[in-house]
Parts: C-alpha cells; sequence; structure tokens
C-alpha cells in the first residue's frame, strides 16, 4: 500500500498518529488538529493531576489499626454508650448510658453508670473490676449474682455473669480502630434460649 501526500489520521480517539510525507511538510490538517488537541490537553490536565494526588499513598489514610484492648484506660474518664435493646415478642429499645470511671487505690476500675432505657425507670449501678492475671479481671456489679469475669483477646474483651434474677449475660466489646469507640454486642440468655441481644457504640467523651 501507498502513501498518498496527505495525512493519515488513526480512526480512534486519544493521541492522534500523524504519517509525514517524504517531503517533510506537515498537511495543514494535521496542523489544524494539533492545534485544537493543546487546549484540550491544557483542560484535561489539572484533572489527571488531582487523580494522581487523590491515588497517592495517605491521600485518604485509614485509622490505625486497634491494638490491645486496655479497659481500665478505656473506661477511665467519661463514656457514653448508644444503642438498641431487642427484648424476645418485644419492640426494639433505644439506650443511653452515661458512664463515669476512676481507678481505686488498689488498681481495680470502678465505673458508675446511668443507664437509661425507653420506657423503663433510669437505674444506676457500678462496676468493680480488678486484673487478676494477664487478660483477665474479676469483680462486681450491682445487677449481678456472683462474680463478673472478664477475659482479653486482643482488642476484644470477653464480660460474663448472671444478673439476680438468674439471666447470663454475655457482652463482647470490640475496641474499634482510633481507640476511641468500642462496639458492644451482648445477648442474654435464660434456660439456653437467648431471650434478649443489645448493640451499642461506645465513645469516650
Amino acid at each position: 500500500m501507498l502513501l498518498e501526500d496527505r495525512a493519515i489520521l488513526a480512526p480512534f480517539e486519544g493521541p492522534h498518529i500523524t504519517f509525514i510525507p517524504a517531503d517533510g511538510t506537515i498537511p495543514a490538517r494535521a496542523r489544524l488538529r494539533s492545534m485544537v488537541s493543546a487546549p484540550r490537553a491544557r483542560r484535561i490536565a489539572p484533572f489527571v493531576l488531582l487523580a494522581a494526588l487523590a491515588l497517592a499513598p495517605g491521600a485518604d489514610a485509614a485509622p490505625p489499626p486497634a491494638a490491645g484492648f486496655d479497659p481500665v484506660a478505656f473506661f477511665a474518664g467519661r463514656t457514653t454508650g448508644e444503642g438498641r435493646l431487642k427484648k424476645a415478642f418485644s419492640a426494639a429499645q433505644a439506650t443511653h448510658v452515661v458512664s463515669l470511671g476512676k481507678v481505686a487505690a488498689d488498681g481495680a476500675l470502678v465505673l458508675d453508670q446511668t443507664v437509661r432505657i425507653d420506657g423503663e425507670a433510669v437505674r444506676n449501678r457500678e462496676w468493680r473490676l480488678r486484673k487478676v492475671s494477664p487478660g483477665r479481671y474479676e469483680g462486681t456489679l450491682t445487677d449481678a449474682r456472683g462474680p463478673v469475669v472478664a477475659t482479653l483477646q486482643g482488642a476484644v474483651l470477653h464480660v460474663a455473669y448472671a444478673n439476680k434474677d438468674g439471666y447470663a449475660f454475655r457482652q463482647q466489646l470490640t475496641l474499634e480502630p482510633g481507640g476511641r469507640q468500642a462496639h458492644n454486642a451482648m445477648k442474654v440468655r435464660r434456660f439456653g434460649l437467648t431471650v434478649a441481644t443489645a448493640d451499642e457504640t461506645i465513645t469516650r467523651d
């Protein structure tokens, strides 16, 4: 196939390919195409730069992963919990818990709570937990019959106790990335059946 004495342009969008005749002259249509393409390239360049910046490492960095959960450090001071309680055969209820924590002379965490559940009377209760071995805490709770036992697995704290009516409570508190919030998932069982569940987000104030 012989090239004619004019520009042959690629049939696709994007950079245009121009074949230059043997005498070295650039055809008028090719010169016009170049003049039109240059302003377009200048308009696109800022968007290309923004895209490159958006994809650069650290442009939208996620919070650091949660380290090991230290319940004494997390609950020292004021924390607020917002969640939902769902009892069997009942509508879900909103929950709001304000906690004030301090460290006692023996190193135990003392946590005073005000618990508000929609449609129920406000309750006050106190937790007292002390570290007895690596990853294990024991203590008391105003609502509990017998001891409260809490065990740590990395960023997750497992809490177990029975209340004075014999219901078994199991709570799983997971420290969120950044360390400022924890998610509390609770199940309440009676005679081997789950009778209530709750989900709560606890935030350090």
